[in-house]
């Protein structure tokens, strides 16, 4: 099964992909309300849409919006550790990772109300200059587990879709020496769909790619996973109730950001107004971009004890 949301003079309305077109639902329903089981309620309500759809309409006629528009959470993850073995190299510091990489699943939160869908511009994250893209995989959680084993927590997927992290790489770097984990430098946005493939209909080893500006700028397969999906939700869930339509992210397929380029003579630049970013990944659909330029940030004085304010100070 593919589901797909839509914007409506209705709302947002929910349907079923198929042939092509949408076989939506009635008003109110959406893909986060048909979760919470095994996937029995996705299946009653893909017969359904089409044997009784409310409404039927080619995908080609509507404003396609993220599958589910609002997660509860979305944790990103980093499963494939040739991307962070990638971006040292880009940052002038080759050699290995150390022995936590490969004891635990890194991840951190991501913004849910910077959700956008599969074909909606992209504001460039405010104060960036170095603004990236990131491919990935997104697994959404289909009923509520906490402690649960990689198996359990494999099972409790209730389907995949594209996903990219937009990334403001200068203010990544910034934050970084605070230590604390991500923060302005991630939370801009986050690409979604344009649907929902149940477990069924997902091949882990088809290739997915990104393009910027119809160049091909990387490619993978999520079958080259480090940690999979059920290893890093079974972490997550750890003394944690994860709930339905909670979305974990692949982390970056190797090659697959510009940040990875930035040492080699295949760096393209950084991402400026009016730039088209397009993934693409087989029965998950495609993305496709056009990145504008975002707002000015409002400054922030210094704080006191700040070593400019400081030296300020001692000069009058």
């Amino acid at each position: 099964m593919r589901w797909a949301t839509y914007a409506s003079s209705e709302g947002a309305r929910t349907g079923l992909v198929h042939d092509g077109r949408i076989h939506a639902l009635p008003p109110g329903e959406s893909v986060l309300g048909l979760l919470g089981d095994d996937g029995d309620k996705l299946r009653e309500a893909a017969d359904r849409a089409l044997t009784a759809p409310a409404a039927v309409a080619r995908l080609e006629e509507v404003s396609l919006l993220a599958p589910i528009p609002r997660p509860p959470s979305i944790r990103d993850c980093l499963c494939f550790l040739d991307h962070m073995r990638n971006c040292l190299k880009a940052a002038g510091a080759p050699g290995g990772l150390g022995p936590v990489w490969y004891e635990i699943p890194a991840f951190y939160f991501a913004c849910p109300s910077s959700v956008l869908g599969a074909y909606d511009d992209v504001p460039i994250a405010p104060g960036s200059a170095w603004f990236d893209f990131e491919l990935e995989v997104a697994a959404v959680i289909g009923r509520p587990g906490r402690d649960l084993t990689p198996d359990e927590a494999q099972r409790s997927i209730a389907g995949y879709m594209l996903m990219c992290d937009w990334s403001a790489r200068d203010l990544q770097m910034l934050e970084g020496e605070l230590r604390i984990g991500q923060a302005k430098g991630k939370d801009s946005a986050t690409t979604l769909g344009p649907f929902l493939v149940t477990p069924d209909e997902f091949e882990f080893a088809a290739e997915l790619t990104v393009s910027l500006n119809g160049r091909r700028i990387g490619s993978g397969s999520p079958a080259a996973m480090d940690w999979s999906f059920g290893e890093v939700i079974s972490y997550a869930s750890r003394g944690v109730e994860l709930q339905p339509g909670d979305l974990f992210g692949s982390g970056t397929l190797p090659g697959c950001s510009l940040v990875e380029h930035f040492a080699g003579g295949s760096f393209p630049g950084w991402l400026t107004d009016g730039d088209v970013v397009t993934l693409s990944g087989g029965r998950l659909g495609e993305t496709r971009q056009t990145i504008r330029r975002g707002p000015d940030p409002h400054p922030l004085p210094p704080r006191p004890g700040h070593p400019s304010l400081s030296v300020a100070l001692n000069q009058s």
